[in-house]
């Protein structure tokens, strides 16, 4: 007989597993109300401080007040607004491609996306430190999955070796990975997607707005922008919006708005957050965009450095993403509560985001992080730190 929902949730919470929903109270700033406190927030995307930026606002009222609050259908019925070829166009500008589409959220892009790309007989490598949201397509596509070691470029040549006679072939990385904060090597593997000719696609979720010189993404910081014949990124991240997109060649994108079945079955997103997405993607190409990407390098490498250097394991991070490694899940939930107590909201991660025994507080920098906050953050770390023997 199967356990019953209460029993499972009862071994959730014996395991240090169980998960609850904090409440935040007022905007997304670097500083939040978290379940009644007040708190320095460092587990936000709101990467750029967009998420409450008064362009972005005034773009939304504006767009309610003309458009009103729904677009009233999916986009192949009549949901298709004046906004969405807005956006799409410039998106396709900003990602350098012929067209873009834009998707309800992150997860509905890469489940519409690679099952419309492959099915049977075709087959996905995929990086095996990947989100959960790609990991998830490639199992709805019904192509063979194959999972190559973290950025493991040799092994992945082996596999596609292996898989020559294979149908369509497409090779799908993070370009900034999530937990871990470092980054794909995205010029290898245009390389070997040249000689195997495959497909690539990447899901910059994490690296467009904050990465590059523009902040294109991690395509661009790494000078592969046209090798990627699929980029995907979120609007609810550095772009402080709501949604994601898919930007390819106009072949592929009129392909996609046919076969994406998360795209076609979906009402499409509301005026209020095309405007403020449309406003975000403006903002981030522009001298004050470049600004805050400066702003938020300084913050990171500040926070990184000096918890680095003061014993802890940062994973690899060479993002705003920055990890601290701590190992059991009782552990990194007992380090997280003592700096929420302190007035530092850092969010423990555990199992099933990341394997068993490589648990962590993932911390993610903002530009609009004050130095001060950050300091007294990490005085506050390496003592609890110290005290765990974290460090």
């Amino acid at each position: 007989m199967p356990k019953s929902f209460a029993e499972e949730l009862e071994m959730l919470k014996a395991q240090g597993l169980h998960r609850r929903m904090r409440r935040i109270a007022g905007s997304q700033g670097s500083r939040v109300v978290v379940d009644g406190k007040e708190a320095l927030l460092l587990c936000s995307n709101n990467y750029l401080g967009l998420a409450d930026n008064p362009r972005l606002a005034e773009a939304s009222m504006r767009a309610v007040e003309r458009y009103g609050t729904s677009s009233g259908a999916s986009r192949l019925v009549s949901g298709t607004m004046e906004l969405h070829h807005l956006l799409e166009e410039r998106i396709a500008r900003f990602k350098g491609t012929g067209a873009a589409l834009v998707f309800n959220s992150g997860y509905a892009a890469n489940s519409g996306i690679i099952p419309a790309l492959v099915g049977k007989g075709d087959v996905v490598f995929s990086d095996r430190l990947n989100h959960a949201s790609i990991v998830d397509g490639s199992l709805l596509s019904r192509a063979t999955m194959v999972r190559y070691p973290h950025n493991d470029t040799a092994a992945l040549r082996r596999l596609l070796e292996r898989h020559q006679t294979a149908g369509r072939r497409l090779i799908v990385t993070d370009g900034v990975f999530s937990m871990d904060g470092d980054m794909a090597p995205l010029r290898e593997l245009a390389a070997l997607k040249r000689e195997f000719g495959a497909l690539l696609m990447v899901d910059d979720a994490h690296g467009t707005g904050v990465l590059g010189a523009t902040g294109r993404g991690s395509a661009e910081l790494q000078g592969v922008m046209a090798e990627i014949d699929i980029h995907m990124g979120t609007l609810g991240k550095a772009l402080g919006s709501f949604g994601a997109y898919a930007a390819a060649s106009e072949e592929v994108i009129d392909y996609l708005a046919n076969k994406a079945r998360s795209f076609i079955f979906s009402t499409s997103l509301p005026p209020a957050v095309l405007a403020a997405s449309l406003a975000a993607v403006d903002l981030i190409d522009s001298p004050e965009g470049a600004a805050l990407r400066e702003r938020l390098s300084r913050n990171t490498a500040f926070f990184r450095d000096g918890l680095r250097a003061a014993g802890f394991d940062t994973m690899g991070s060479e993002t705003q993403i920055v990890p601290l490694f701590v190992g059991g899940a009782e552990e990194t939930m007992a380090f997280t509560a003592r700096l929420l107590e302190a007035g530092i909201f850092a969010q423990g991660i555990r199992p099933p985001t990341v394997p068993a025994g490589t648990c962590r507080l993932r911390c993610t920098l903002m530009a609009t992080h004050g130095e001060e906050d950050l300091a007294r953050a990490m005085a506050l770390m390496v003592k609890i730190g110290k005290g765990m023997g974290v460090i």
